[in-house]
């Protein structure tokens, strides 16, 4: 009997061994079924010149978000992700576009996937307002660089939100206040490269972002007028402005909490300037469409899809990229060895950039005699919003237009097969710059991966089966570097990383009764022993 039962034990393992590759985990695949959204939160108030034209100043304005969390989560504490929608800094449906929502397709479709892998997703609104219909192109580039500030100080208010609810009203959304993600798409893309980098007011101040005033050089954005890069100070208009002297333009929101965040995530978006990344810039992940005829892949003007207008020079996601990889802020997954579908992708035409994956989507759309291409295939949308959607100006080409409806392929699959490209590539990534647990081997080649026994390292597991705490003890010259714990549906439940020890003792914690595996790694390679809890 006792022989019989050894060879169920090893078939089992072998079998739970062999499948792990499939194993469904938290944070790399959707491991909860439901979602729930809480909409309409606000999580900050600040002053928004969108009605400039109508109240002849800038008025408060309530901040929003739509909060998704995993349905049916025990954890208390989640990795937040705060999500930032494209829309060029105008209100949908104005200026001939149809994206640039918290409710977008694509927008939803990625908060709800990231929640079901068991992240807390914020997906934000920032204030809008600029003058797209300004009669000269200076003031057009100078009231769109104020509302990317604006944008920056609302994405790091949004981060702020989040910690004082934790320190002071009993963390409402069970935020993990350590683990912070940027994520932003488009526009939003643009605004959380520029929070990742930005490290103070000074930075700023480049002959780009300077006008002329009676031939001296001025800041567009003026720290005493606008507040400073997180939005923790008043902002009062000075003489000399499109404002009334004295008009508040800056609010300051939850003052005292930290605006950091640990990764950053662009989508099709682009850096105000490269000198801003040092070593204080995040590790940073981007997708881009090489071809995107708006937002530069490397080094270029930047245009506004609704207007045509060309801002200011900019860096793309692949000059972000390579200043990254060469200032070593991305090695805690570039000097990795990818071995996933995805990652070979995107190796094969990023340089060696990891971290970047270049979206090569050439595809060319002919339209009234112009030729147009797709900037960001993820996107899809419905053809019949486009009956609300409108034109406050009189474009040249109505390059959004033409690209919506002139499109044979823009299709929800089609998104969606783009939105599983981007997540496959984030998640691992995520996993390891957030020291999140993930078991990586499906994706990472190493040398102590291979399966060994037991006995070679002295292994021991006592005692077993256990109540409550069970014991792993090793030889001398065997150190344990990790053990990751798998129920017997292969999902991975429990880890613990960076033993470095020949004993430690588990803790059961929640688990509930049962038969599980435990991978335990060694500089050798790795053992699977079954572990019982009573």
């Amino acid at each position: 009997m006792k022989q019989f039962n050894y060879f169920l034990l090893s078939f089992f393992l072998l079998l739970c061994t062999g499948s792990l590759l499939q194993a469904q985990q938290r944070y790399i695949d959707e491991v909860f079924t439901d979602v729930n959204v809480t909409y309409d939160v606000t999580y900050g108030v600040n002053a928004t010149v969108l009605y400039f034209s109508v109240f002849g100043e800038a008025i408060p304005e309530e901040l929003k978000m739509d909060v998704y969390e995993p349905a049916g989560d025990t954890l208390t504490e989640r990795p937040l992700i705060v999500l930032a929608h494209t829309g060029n800094f105008l209100p949908q449906p104005n200026f001939c576009q149809v994206i640039g929502r918290r409710d977008e397709e694509f927008i939803v479709e990625m908060a709800m996937r990231l929640a079901r892998m068991g992240y807390v997703v914020a997906v934000i609104d920032y204030r809008y307002g600029w003058n797209p219909v300004a009669q000269i192109q200076e003031e057009r580039v100078y009231t769109l660089i104020n509302a990317a500030y604006r944008g920056i100080q609302d994405l790091r208010t949004c981060f702020r939100f989040f910690r004082r609810d934790a320190a002071e009203n009993g963390n409402t959304f069970g935020i993990d206040v350590n683990r912070f993600v940027a994520m932003g798409d488009g526009t939003g893309g643009y605004i959380t490269l520029a929070a990742a980098a930005l490290d103070e007011y000074q930075e700023i101040i480049l002959p780009k972002f300077t006008i002329d005033v009676n031939g001296v050089p001025v800041p567009m954005v003026l720290e005493a007028m606008n507040g400073d890069i997180n939005g923790t100070s008043v902002g009062v208009a000075l003489p000399g402005t499109p404002f009334p002297m004295g008009d508040t333009l800056c609010y300051p929101n939850h003052v005292g909490y930290s605006s950091d965040f640990q990764l950053s995530v662009n989508f099709g978006g682009a850096m105000g300037d490269t000198s801003w990344i040092d070593e204080n810039t995040v590790p940073t992940i981007s997708f881009h469409n090489p071809y995107d005829p708006f937002a530069p892949y490397m080094e270029d003007i930047l245009v506004v899809p609704t207007t045509e207008d060309l801002i200011v020079e900019v860096q793309g996601s692949y000059t972000v990229q390579a200043k990254m990889h060469e200032l070593g802020l991305d090695d805690v997954f570039a000097t990795e060895d990818w071995i996933d579908p995805y990652s070979t992708r995107a190796n094969e035409v990023n340089d060696g950039f990891d971290g970047l994956f270049p979206v090569v989507y050439p595809f060319e759309i002919n339209s009234l005699d112009d030729t147009v291409f797709v900037a960001s295939p993820w996107h899809w949308w419905d053809p019949a919003d486009w009956v609300d959607v409108y034109c406050d100006f009189e474009p040249t080409v109505d390059l959004a237009t033409q690209a919506a409806l002139g499109d044979p392929s823009m299709t929800p699959e089609r998104g969606m097969a783009y939105t599983d490209t981007l997540i496959a590539y984030f998640a691992p990534r995520a996993c390891l710059t957030l020291d999140l647990g993930c078991d990586l081997s499906d994706f990472i080649t190493t040398s102590t991966n291979e399966l060994i026994k037991k006995d070679a390292v002295g292994l021991t597991i006592s005692p077993n089966p256990a109540s409550d705490v069970v014991e792993f003890s090793t030889l001398a010259e065997h150190p344990m570097q990790d053990i990751l714990l798998y129920n017997a549906q292969g999902r991975l439940v429990q880890s613990t990383f960076e033993i470095n020890n020949n004993r430690i003792k588990l803790n059961r914690g929640e688990l509930s009764p049962g038969i599980y595996i435990a991978r335990i790694r060694f500089a050798e390679g790795v053992v699977a022993a079954k572990v019982v809890f009573k």
